[in-house]
């Protein structure tokens, strides 16, 4: 898959942030001795980004693509005998401020010159007309290794773009702050596919980007790839044990409203709330780290999820009320109403298993909740079946809940094999 001659010649030679949460536990994985990932970014920026000499770039990035505290298209702005043509910003914006499914729109940057085509907005993919002047796309973009958050999406389709305009495409690989040993969830089947969930992977997939781009190429799960010219430039330093504390690099807001580290670890499990009546913390300076509902027993959810003992978690009650935070969530579900909720805490990041713990506060608050709690199209979606819902119908327990994506877990290990870059 990887271009050897490209890798041999590469390594020859803002918006302000959300308002800060609380302080995350200290995961355990900070007790072991820090290791300095390079990102791919990084790579390419030491060698003075020699091999895009004479090239005009088209750059996918956001906040997210930086290398220390430079942003990557300022770097390439400066950086000698390389254009900076187009700039392509996904959902949230080139600066990473926009709220969640907020249309975002087309614009000049006010740093580079170089003219901003937002992939959230009339389009999702890169047209041809916004490829005219452009050599060669390039893809820069923290991911959080959930299947439903929407930058790998956007990924495809700017791979889908460059394949129809015969252009090269480049992915400057980035650790997957949830590690690469860790996989969970359902696979996606075909009928729930959206933007939410565009390849058949686990909710949890254990994939760098650059792995992802591979195996959407390899598998063929989108079509006129076959002929692609697909280079992924590796960290290095990066191990899959890793989570996102033993890479060494700070940690940058993926978006308004994951802030933080502790976020991004629960994401992908407490994300299903958005598949249901309740509240998953939006419009509080913690969301997804807490949860609620109208009138819910909240006190009594709390204590069954302790005496759960789900590995690497604790859980409060908390009353909440949430409310229009402009630049992180403008308009939260439930918003202004009192609700009784729930807090996670992490307190060990190598042992939580974030979707199964999402199942696990899901079905707590799905007990005591009325007969319309569960969206079935939203909620199929984001599990990508509908075997959630249906379990949770028959009254099926959390352990036997989990314990149904076994086989697709087992399945996807096996069919990722080809495509890892890293040990």
């Amino acid at each position: 898959m990887l271009r050897i001659a490209f890798l041999v010649l590469l390594f020859a030679g803002c918006q302000p942030e959300p308002a800060s949460s609380p302080t995350p536990t200290q995961p355990a994985s900070s007790a072991l001795p820090t290791v300095t990932a390079e990102t791919g970014a990084a790579a390419w920026y030491d060698e003075g980004f020699a091999s895009l000499r004479g090239q005009r770039v088209g750059l996918i990035t956001n906040h997210t693509g930086r290398v220390d505290t430079l942003h990557l298209a300022d770097a390439l702005h400066a950086a000698e005998g390389v254009t900076l043509a187009a700039l392509f910003g996904p959902e949230h914006g080139l600066r990473g401020d926009a709220d969640a499914g907020e249309k975002v729109d087309d614009g000049i940057d006010d740093a580079t010159g170089a003219p901003i085509y937002s992939l959230y907005g009339r389009t999702r993919k890169p047209t041809p007309t916004m490829l005219t002047n452009v050599d060669v796309l390039v893809f820069d973009i923290q991911d959080v290794g959930a299947r439903f958050y929407t930058y790998i999406s956007t990924m495809g389709y700017a791979m889908q773009a460059a394949a129809e305009a015969g252009l090269p495409f480049v992915v400057l690989d980035r650790p997957n702050p949830l590690g690469g040993d860790l996989v969970e969830g359902w696979t996606l089947e075909p009928e729930h596919t959206s933007f939410v969930g565009a390849y058949p992977i686990p909710v949890v997939h254990g994939l760098t980007v650059g792995e992802l781009a591979q195996m959407i190429k390899g598998e063929g799960w989108l079509d006129g790839l076959d002929n692609l010219d697909l280079t992924v430039v590796p960290m290095q330093g990066w191990t899959r044990a890793m989570r996102w504390p033993d890479t060494g690099l700070p940690w940058m807001p993926t978006s308004p409203n994951i802030p933080d580290f502790e976020t991004a670890q629960v994401y992908a499990g407490t994300c299903f709330f958005e598949g249901t009546t309740a509240s998953e913390g939006r419009g509080t300076e913690t969301p997804f780290l807490l949860v609620g509902a109208p009138d819910a027993p909240h006190d009594a959810i709390t204590a069954a999820l302790n005496t759960a003992g789900l590995a690497g978690l604790t859980f409060t009650s908390e009353a909440f009320t949430p409310r229009s935070i402009p630049g992180m969530s403008a308009n939260p579900k439930l918003k202004d109403r009192s609700l009784n909720g729930v807090r996670l805490a992490v307190t060990d990041a190598t042992a939580l298993q974030p979707v199964a713990a999402g199942v696990h506060v899901l079905h707590a608050f799905y007990q005591a909740q009325p007969d319309d709690f569960l969206k079935a199209d939203w909620l199929a979606k984001l599990a990508g079946t509908t075997q959630f819902r249906m379990l949770l119908l028959d009254k099926a327990t959390p352990d036997a809940i989990v314990a149904s994506w076994a086989d697709d877990v087992g399945r996807f290990q096996a069919l990722r094999e080809p495509y890892l870059l890293y040990d």
